[in-house]
């Protein structure tokens, strides 16, 4: 990129022929005049970090409720490690890294206070009027809610991190648009109409970067929490099959090791195999298919970037036992099924008088068809943090529970 600043690229380097191209970007919904120092993936992740959607992710519960203790992973430091792999992944397989960032850091934008727990008890009572899904949630917050800008709602992002965003775990509908996996969420279908995302297609490899880096910072730091809560041990973890085999070249090698140290080798340890292991099949998948273009990457029918079929078992097999002794553990669905009856007392008084919502969210919804007041409350919950949702169920209820 030549401008008067001089020739000194911003990001504007050799990638591959399949890579999305920020000088080729399809723009925004909304024209805005090129940035001299910046290219549009770098302009959309400066604008991703510095919204208050990020911003609230630090105290927003990614598998122990936020205020458990300092060292737990939340929504944001989750969101900093999936971009970090990201990064990594998309620089080895010369695609945009910018781009594959700003698709990471934006793709949890819509989740609630209380992790999946809050989803599930928002979708439950939005069930009348479409139901809650976290992925269109993200979508409103970054083209409506955000209010930062004096020409437009939202964050005003590129088509391609966008399409990322909202298709980063594949295509939402078939050639004749119906949904894959039931109906697309109706915000995704209204922006599509407007800025087409071409649902039925794959996003480009930096989404696809971003998706399976998400699978690989979860798998991993959730055994580190899980270790640190004394719900999973290294003996437990000896018999899955990747990190048995992880923790037996650990031990040989460190014998006198202690098992914190351990547990860390086994995290750093692992992260790099998987991420290894992405980048000979995503090569071996490239060399396959050759694409010659992103639409190609598009259009190819079938992702892209894969573990190989040995790891994708290994990553099938963790998942369940983390499930099994983890997520279902017996002390995380107390502390689940008490956050969801918060997230249900909350809704229920905001619904019943939309008055008890702080000013900015109450103006005209006392005249609001009800599928309108709903979803407004839906917005103002979901955009809740742990902490907030806690304070605000302290205000209007004599009982809540203390989740620890």
């Amino acid at each position: 990129m030549t401008n008067e600043l001089g020739d000194i690229g911003f990001g504007y380097r050799p990638r591959a022929a399949y890579a999305c191209d920020p000088a080729k970007s399809r723009g925004r919904l909304f024209d805005e005049v090129e940035s001299p120092t910046r290219t549009p993936f770098q302009r959309d992740r400066d604008r991703i970090i510095h919204s208050t959607a990020f911003r609230r992710l630090k105290h927003k519960t990614q598998v122990f409720v936020a205020h458990e203790g300092d060292h737990y992973r939340t929504r944001l430091t989750h969101s900093i490690e999936v971009a970090q792999i990201a990064r990594a992944l998309a620089r080895a397989l010369r695609g945009d890294e910018d781009l594959a960032e700003a698709v990471a850091l934006v793709h949890d934008f819509g989740h609630t206070p209380f992790g999946h727990t809050g989803e599930d008890a928002l979708n439950e009572k939005m069930v009348a009027w479409g139901g809650f899904d976290h992925n269109a949630q993200s979508l409103r917050v970054v083209t409506r809610l955000e209010s930062r800008y004096a020409e437009f709602d939202g964050l005003n992002l590129t088509w391609e991190t966008l399409e990322g965003l909202v298709k980063h775990n594949g295509p939402l509908t078939d050639a004749r648009g119906k949904g894959l996996k039931g109906p697309v969420p109706q915000a995704i279908r209204d922006y599509s109409e407007l800025h087409d995302l071409e649902l039925d297609r794959f996003a480009g490899i930096e989404a696809q970067c971003a998706a399976i880096a998400d699978d690989i910072a979860y798998n991993t730091h959730d055994i580190d929490d899980g270790l640190r809560s004394g719900f999973l041990t290294l003996d437990m973890l000896e018999k899955v099959s990747l990190p048995g085999s992880i923790l037996e070249g650990v031990r040989q090698r460190y014998p006198a090791l202690d098992d914190v140290r351990t547990g860390h080798e086994l995290m750093r340890r692992q992260i790099t195999m998987m991420v290894e292991d992405v980048i000979v099949s995503t090569t071996a998948n490239l060399a396959r298919i050759k694409p010659d273009s992103a639409d190609a990457v598009r259009a190819a029918g079938e992702t892209m970037v894969t573990f190989s079929a040995e790891m994708a078992a290994f990553e099938k097999e963790l998942k369940a036992f983390l499930y099994k002794h983890l997520y279902r553990h017996s002390e995380v669905m107390r502390v689940r099924n008490e956050a969801e009856q918060i997230v249900n007392d909350l809704f229920e008084v905001y619904f019943a008088d939309p008055r008890a919502m702080p000013d900015g969210w109450r103006e005209g919804l006392d005249r609001a068809d009800d599928r309108i007041k709903a979803r407004s409350v839906a917005d103002f919950l979901a955009g809740m943090t742990d902490t907030y949702a806690l304070k605000e169920h302290r205000r209007l209820f004599d009982h809540t529970p203390e989740l620890s």
